[in-house]
This record gives structure tokens, C-alpha cells and sequence, in this order.
């Protein structure tokens, strides 16, 4: 950031949160609140002895110690929430309570203690099966097919409507798919646990053809605190991937190279009409000439981050 603030970031000790911590502690006193549901002590060990790094292990369900928290912030990166789009088609409470119930929490507690200016984790799959790819900001109508995705579009409205009543500034980031890490989650972390397990074959959900943008992290944390710092609408709302897409089986041939195996058989699954699961988009790339506009671009495509991620999930 410009100057030192006051920061809570919610999920810090997430995959993504961490990586922002980092980032922020450079010249800020940053606040982790994390219920380490995903969240990993590990991930933030490091910081402990820095005297600018507090850690806060609360629930965003429990709003007596949230509003204790946001006391004397300047701002709130709200990061925590459920990822695992696939788990809504089981469980159909679950990303209502962890991100749209959560994500009013946050507002509220907002509200009482005088915070004004929110960061927002949202996420590609408002868009749903877009009709315009690269898809903008400005698509619509935004009409999602996952439950994850409906939480997310849920919460953008929360915030836009809490900015707007209550004279707060948000910025929300709707992601591609990021990766890199410390991720614990998505279709390297399944590749690579599927490989260690039997290198011989590799099962691949759907058809293999599902075709996305990625992200590398270390890209994802700059381009928001670069949007925090260069933008100054009351609701500011920005895509942040990469500039090309690659589909599942190229995925497959990237872990199994780094991973020194060859001759592996893919098996896939098929889906429903090609998909992994219910709620999976097929085509996903997000048009990012927004924020190229306010001088962010990312410095890895997805091939790259793809790579630099199997990299570090294969040290870890």
C-alpha cells in the first residue's frame, strides 16, 4: 500500500490471504482473522515475531468477536470463505452461511466500528456460462450456475448496497482461477495427490476439453493492492487473470513432465455434457483490459502459472 494502515485481512491464513499478508506487512500493520477451517498456521508462521503482524483465531459467524476485531481498521481484505464450488451441489447451506452470511457479518461489524473501505475476494463464476469471452466487467445478465457462484454474486450486492447506504468504498476482484503456493485445493493439488498415488494413470473429471484462465498468486496479490491503490470509484469492480486460457488434459501434460512420469493413461470421467462436475463452467477467460488501463498486467500466462504452481506445490 501507499502508506501504512491499520489492515484486517479475513482468511489470512488462507492460500491466497497468506501471500497477501506478506505483501501487505511490507509497509502495513496487518490483523489475520482466520477460524482455520482451510486457513494453516504454517502459512503464517513466519510472521510471528513482527511486532506489525497480530493474529486473531475467531469465526466470522461469532459478530461479538468480529466487531471487537475491526476496532481502529483502517481497511478489511475479506478473503475467507468456502472455495470448493463443487461442494454446494451436496451441501446447499454451506455457501450461504460461509460466504453471504459471513460476508453481512463483515459489513455490519463495518458499520458499527466505522471501517469504510472493503476488499473483496468474488470470483469468474458470477458470469455463469458467459456468451462473450473474454468476458468484462459490464456482462450481463450475470447468471451463475453454482451455488458458490450465486454466494459470491450474493455478497457483491451486499457490499455495493452497503457502500452505497452507509458511505463506504469496496473493491471487489472477481479471480480466474489462481494457483501457485501453498495451494490446497483445485486441479493440481487433485493431479498431484492422484499421480503420488498411482503414476501409471490419472483420472481427469470431465472430458479433458473444460478450458480456463490461471493465474499465478504472487500476480493475483499485486494486482490487488495495485487496484486498492489506483482506484477511486465508491464500488470498484475489476477481473484479475491472465490473458489466455488452457484447458484440463494440457493441465495433465504439464504435472505429469514435472512430476518425471511418462506413458500415463488418462482416464476421464466424461461429466455431465463434458463438464467435471454440476456447476463446473467449460469456458472461462476474463476480459482484463480494465485493469490494464490502470497500468497492471500479469507477468505470467496461464501455461506459466501452471508450471511455476506445480513447481512449488512439488517442493512443499
Amino acid at each position: 500500500m501507499s502508506k501504512s494502515r491499520s489492515i484486517l485481512v479475513t482468511g489470512g491464513a488462507g492460500f491466497i490471504g497468506s501471500h497477501l499478508v506478506d505483501r501487505l506487512l511490507e509497509q502495513n500493520d496487518v490483523t489475520v482473522l482466520d477460524n482455520f477451517s482451510s486457513g494453516k498456521m504454517d502459512f503464517v508462521a513466519h510472521h510471528l515475531n513482527n511486532p506489525n503482524f497480530h493474529l486473531i483465531k475467531a469465526d466470522l459467524l461469532d459478530a461479538c468477536a468480529l466487531e471487537k476485531a475491526f476496532i481502529g481498521k483502517d481497511m478489511v481484505f475479506h478473503l475467507a470463505a468456502n472455495p470448493d464450488v463443487k461442494l454446494g451441489a451436496e451441501n446447499t447451506h454451506v455457501h450461504l452461511e460461509q460466504n453471504v452470511l459471513a460476508t453481512y457479518n463483515v459489513l455490519e461489524a463495518m458499520r458499527r466500528t466505522g471501517v469504510h473501505r472493503i476488499a473483496f475476494t468474488s470470483t469468474s463464476t458470477v458470469y455463469g456460462e458467459a456468451k462473450v469471452v473474454p468476458t468484462p466487467e459490464d456482462y450481463g445478465p450475470l447468471m451463475p450456475i453454482s451455488l458458490y457462484g450465486a454466494s459470491k454474486l450474493s455478497c457483491e450486492a451486499l457490499i455495493s448496497s452497503y457502500c452505497h447506504t452507509f458511505d463506504m468504498q469496496s473493491w471487489i476482484f472477481r479471480f480466474a482461477n489462481i494457483v501457485g503456493e501453498r495451494g490446497t485445493h483445485g486441479v493440481l493439488v487433485d493431479f498431484i495427490r492422484k499421480l503420488q498415488q498411482n503414476p501409471r494413470e490419472l483420472e481427469i473429471l470431465g472430458s479433458g476439453e473444460q478450458r480456463k484462465s490461471y493465474l499465478e498468486v504472487k500476480d493475483c496479490v499485486h494486482a490487488m493492492v495495485h487496484c486498492v491503490e489506483n482506484s477511486r470509484d465508491e464500488t470498484n469492480i475489476f477481473n484479475i487473470g491472465s490473458l489466455d486460457a488452457l484447458d484440463v488434459s494440457g493441465i495433465a501434460d504439464i504435472v505429469t513432465r514435472k512430476m518425471g512420469l511418462s506413458g500415463v493413461k488418462y482416464r476421464y470421467t466424461g461429466g455431465i455434457d463434458g463438464r467435471g462436475w454440476k456447476g463446473d463452467v467449460k469456458v472461462m477467460l476474463l476480459s482484463i483490459e480494465k485493469i490494464a488501463s490502470i497500468g497492471w498486467s500479469p507477468k505470467l500466462g496461464s501455461a506459466g502459472a501452471i508450471e511455476t504452481a506445480v513447481d512449488s506445490l512439488l517442493r512443499d
